[in-house]
């Protein structure tokens, strides 16, 4: 299995997004990137932590390609807005890839300037190795399955019923 580490805006529809896609074996919402030790939900939303809201993909890249993953992320976000997506505003919202493995690195960077030309305004997405990570509360997790009125920027039909597992 492989993993790739997004942050998409709000954590809970990236979540719902991903989790739906063949190939993709679990997703975990968290922060990542900050400077504390075990941030909480109300310390990130302080701005002070560092911290973005992101999930962790974990996937089978015999069914799906990391490539497939970044195009998937690139249909949820805009990629060239800072610190924002949909409604949510700050520095927790921002977007970015962060990578375990260093081979992604030249995936991620081709995939940026593939994208780049459908895009008039530069591509803002932060692409960093993974530093820090830590799962968020438990009542974050899988927060849309078990919150279906709960709010999302994401539409999660973007993807299509070739690309999703059975249920979705």
């Amino acid at each position: 299995m492989a993993q790739i580490v997004l942050g998409a805006g709000c954590f809970w529809g990236s979540e719902a997004y991903y989790e739906q896609l063949i190939g993709v074996e679990s997703t975990e919402v968290g922060y990542a990137q900050g400077q504390t030790d075990n941030p909480t939900y109300q310390q990130v939303c302080t701005q002070t932590t560092g911290y973005a809201e992101v999930v962790k993909v974990i996937y089978d890249e015999h069914r799906i390609s990391l490539g497939a993953i970044l195009d998937h992320y690139f249909r949820i976000i805009d990629p060239t807005s800072l610190n924002r997506q949909g409604n949510d505003r700050g520095s927790q919202y921002r977007t970015g890839i962060y990578y375990t493995n260093p081979a992604d690195r030249i995936i991620i960077e081709q995939e940026i300037t593939r994208q780049q030309e459908s895009y008039s305004q530069p591509i803002v997405v932060e692409v960093e190795k993974l530093d820090r990570y830590y799962p968020a509360e438990q009542y974050h997790q899988e927060y849309l399955k078990k919150n279906p009125g709960g709010y999302c920027h994401i539409d999660l039909n973007l993807a299509s019923p070739a690309e999703k597992k059975d249920g979705y």
